[in-house]
């Protein structure tokens, strides 16, 4: 077994590879921060990746956390943040590196098992959706709060989102909403539910080399009904506007058991960046026609544009810095978005575009 020597306290130990057997186990290892995705720890990831492939004593990927309190917050946008004042360029390169993570692991050719409990969020969701297994443990939960810190649904999750059935998605991705292991199984966001405490026999069996399919099926529990299933008629009803000032009218207008839900949810839409609520809604909307491969080099133009404007980093300053919870919204409210500024993100950069391989492609360069 090939491990780690790094100390606990160096940057290389944020992430820990391990062979065990017939599989690479990947350890997220950043317990302080929530295991948030940093540069150094998507670069570590995708170094491996080609030589996973190329290893023929290699059966499957396994991603996992050694923190018991979360599975991955999400990236380090601190840290990008910080990137960006300094340099541009280097916040540009961050995203490029991650979104080209995500089509990395979408183009990986071996099974990839991800054994998840507590929050995933953001990058952890990157990293772990586009695998072909990926079980949740009794804390977990899922969330996508992007449009909180002034950004938006990116790592290509919009492709799952706009696939949902009854506008789930788009509610999902506009909202920030956590969704629990029972309803991230009716959506498929995980393919089994599997208490924790068998993890390490999930991992054992998996090192010999057992299949995948039977070593999780003969564990998995069906969790039974979700939350979100008795108000998936209303979320169609007021999600499936096609502004986000018709969603909030819909939702204000809602009467009966579900108004109060309803008003809940537009006080929260009511506090998020306006620019982002309509960026994320246009980019959901276009999702709907777009390939995994063409959403993820958008993604790379939309969080360029992020980049040079004003709410991303007023949302990180207020959620995540002084943790006041009082953004300074620019525009400040959806009326005083316009159409053009948000087409405007939409459009080509002048320069250095992110170009992904084509899948073909992208499984070749890894052999």
């Amino acid at each position: 077994m090939n491990t780690s020597n790094s100390s606990p306290d160096t940057p290389e130990a944020e992430i820990l590879f391990q062979t065990e057997g017939a599989i690479q186990l990947v350890s997220l290892n950043r317990p302080r921060a929530y295991n948030a995705m940093n540069y150094a720890m998507r670069e570590r990831l995708s170094e491996i990746l080609p030589k996973l492939v190329r290893d023929p004593e290699i059966y499957a990927l396994v991603i996992q956390s050694k923190s018991e309190k979360a599975f991955c917050a999400g990236a380090d946008v601190r840290e990008i943040v910080t990137r960006a004042k300094k340099d541009q360029a280097t916040a540009r390169a961050a995203f490029k590196a991650e979104y080209t993570l995500n089509w990395q692991l979408e183009c990986l050719t071996k099974p990839t098992v991800s054994l998840i409990n507590g929050m995933v969020i953001g990058s952890g969701v990157g990293i772990t959706i586009y695998g072909t297994h990926r079980v949740a443990g009794e804390k977990y939960w899922f969330s996508m709060p992007e449009t909180a810190i002034g950004l938006f649904p990116d790592v290509g999750v919009a492709s799952v989102l706009a696939k949902m059935p009854d506008q789930i998605g788009f509610y999902l991705g506009l909202t920030g909403a956590r969704v629990t292991r029972e309803d991230a199984y009716a959506l498929g966001l995980v393919t089994h539910c599997i208490s924790s405490q068998h993890f390490e026999a999930i991992k054992k069996e998996l090192a010999d080399a057992q299949p995948v399919d039977p070593v999780l099926d003969d564990r998995h529990e069906d969790p039974g009904p979700g939350e979100l299933e008795e108000l998936r008629e209303t979320i169609a009803l007021c999600f499936s506007k096609p502004t986000m000032e018709e969603i909030l009218e819909s939702l204000k207008s809602i009467k009966g058991s579900h108004a109060q839900w309803a008003h809940d949810v537009a006080t929260n839409l009511q506090k998020r960046s306006p620019l982002s609520l309509k960026v994320t809604l246009q980019h959901l909307q276009n999702a709907k026609s777009m390939s995994l491969r063409q959403l993820l080099q958008m993604d790379y133009r939309l969080a360029c544009r992020f980049l040079e404007g004003h709410d991303f980093y007023e949302g990180v300053r207020s959620a995540l810095i002084d943790k006041d919870d009082n953004p300074k919204w620019q525009p400040a409210t959806l009326e005083q978005v316009t159409n053009s500024q948000v087409e405007g993100y939409f459009k080509p950069l002048d320069d250095n575009e992110m170009v992904l391989p084509n899948r073909e492609d992208a499984q070749n360069l890894s052999l």
